[in-house]
């Protein structure tokens, strides 16, 4: 399986914080799938770090980088496929790094690591909780 985990999901799992249900640190860690974390999680993450709501031990540039490799995560590039399915996407929820993981998911054929009801509103293949 293909996992899209949010990035929530991946500051829980790097952080071993236990708001991680089970189910996703079971799959996460499972080798038969393979787990990618969004450059949007990255640009989210790093907006955050630098007005001040999300303390990090360095840099973003750095450390998420850091913790992909050292958690056997990869990097899912944001391209033009994935963007246009912003255009037939309802307006349930506004943020734009959640709308953006949804396409992302929807265009790669991804199942989506997600604990945010905003997001589970929509057509998108989610990792049930439990």
């Amino acid at each position: 399986m293909k996992l899209l985990i949010d990035t929530h999901v991946f500051l829980w799992y790097i952080g071993a914080d236990d708001k991680l249900p089970a189910r996703f640190l079971e799959e996460i860690r499972n080798p038969e799938n393979q787990v990618f974390l969004s450059v949007v999680s990255l640009w989210e993450i790093t907006i955050k770090y630098q007005i001040g709501k999300l303390p990090l031990p360095e840099p973003p540039q750095l450390f998420i980088p850091t913790e992909r490799g050292r958690h056997l995560i990869d990097s899912l590039p944001l391209n033009e496929e994935s963007v246009r399915y912003l255009a037939n996407l309802p307006q349930l929820h506004r943020d734009p790094f959640d709308r953006m993981l949804i396409c992302q998911a929807q265009a790669n054929q991804m199942t989506l690591v997600t604990s945010d009801s905003a997001i589970l509103q929509y057509s998108v293949t989610s990792l049930p909780q439990t």
